[in-house]
């Protein structure tokens, strides 16, 4: 997601905050833990194209379980961050490839670097992934635009993107069932503000793959941007039915529920519909325990409860992780203003 969609994402987050505020006890902080953190890239042994939206496993290398998931980007690079110290297994699985794994000993170092490749499995025909990143029926003149604009949109800026939004949709009218680029082509209009369009190549990405997450995650932040939250809860649901470890899933259905609550006044009937949205925050941090805007919103819910003290330890954990974000200078201004009033009580 790019600054824009950020942006959106927490715009109504910290104006809500800025009216108003409850004070109740002291700043408390957290203890200095070491953590450790591992990233990588995941390639295509073919021609060496960056994988991108390939789940990239984080597993215990003693114990043998699943302890997170990632998604590849553009780039088909990958992060997790926030780990203990210890020995750990990365492994990824896409249908039509060979199983790709590597062990990491993070017991005598800070950061971890990985680096796989995904060779064709020549037992099984490949298939489309849910959003259709890797489809071996992809003609070679459709593939070529996507490429290309995979390419302008890693290059960044509006003239870009626009290009970018035009090979996509070379690709999609060479192959209709490029389920890819269908979706590549709808978040590029977001990037564009051209929401009318965006949505309508999401939901075009649906009707090709209904399974397409992504396209129901993207479509859910046109939703809350035209404060249309039944639907965007509905398409949060679906999307966290197929893929439930998508942490801006969760956030966005966290958004969702903190912005109903909103329209209550009163914090006692408030209060299930704020619990829905802590419990949803929550899972997001459990999934990327460093997405700032998850400490923002959770900053958020606990101080319109009256839990200042918490509420303070999550602002500063957002500043921490963005101290130069869009809403560093606002955030700062609340934690003042806090401060100001716990000195005259």
């Amino acid at each position: 997601m790019n600054s824009t969609r950020v942006l959106l994402l927490l715009s109504s987050i910290v104006a809500m905050t800025l009216c108003s505020f409850a004070i109740l006890a002291q700043v408390q902080t957290q203890p200095n833990v070491t953590t450790v953190e591992i990233h990588g890239q995941v390639r295509l042994a073919e021609g060496g194209k960056p994988a991108e939206n390939v789940v990239v496993r984080l597993e215990s290398y003693d114990g043998g379980g699943s302890i997170s998931e990632a998604f590849t980007d553009r780039l088909g690079k990958f992060r997790f961050t926030s780990l203990p110290p210890a020995q750990y297994s990365v492994r990824v699985h896409q249908p039509g490839y060979r199983d790709a794994q590597q062990q990491v000993d993070m017991t005598t170092s800070t950061s971890g670097l990985v680096y796989l490749q995904l060779l064709r499995d020549s037992s099984t025909t490949p298939a489309a992934s849910a959003t259709g990143s890797i489809d071996a029926n992809v003609p070679p003149g459709a593939q070529k635009e996507f490429d290309k604009g995979v390419a302008a949109l890693a290059e960044g800026g509006k003239d870009k993107i626009a290009f970018a939004t035009r090979c996509f949709e070379k690709a999609v009218s060479i192959y209709p069932q490029f389920v890819e680029a269908r979706l590549k082509l709808g978040t590029a209009y977001m990037d564009l503000e051209q929401w009318e369009k965006a949505e309508h190549a999401l939901s075009a990405t649906l009707e090709a793959d209904p399974k397409a997450f992504n396209a129901l995650f993207a479509l859910s932040e046109i939703y809350l941007r035209e404060n249309k939250l039944a639907e965007a809860e509905k398409v949060l649901v679906q999307g966290l039915a197929i893929q439930d470890q998508s942490y801006l899933g969760h956030l966005n259905l966290a958004r969702v529920y903190w912005e109903r609550a909103r329209t209550e006044k009163d914090v006692m009937q408030a209060k299930p519909t704020l619990e829905k949205a802590y419990e949803e925050v929550k899972r997001a941090l459990a999934l990327k325990p460093d997405l700032a805007g998850a400490h923002l919103l959770k900053g958020n819910l606990l101080l319109r409860v009256s839990r200042t003290n918490d509420a303070l330890v999550e602002f500063g954990e957002y500043l921490r992780l963005e101290p130069n974000g869009p809403f560093a200078a606002e955030t700062r201004s609340l934690i003042e203003k806090i401060n100001h009033k716990k000195a005259q009580n």
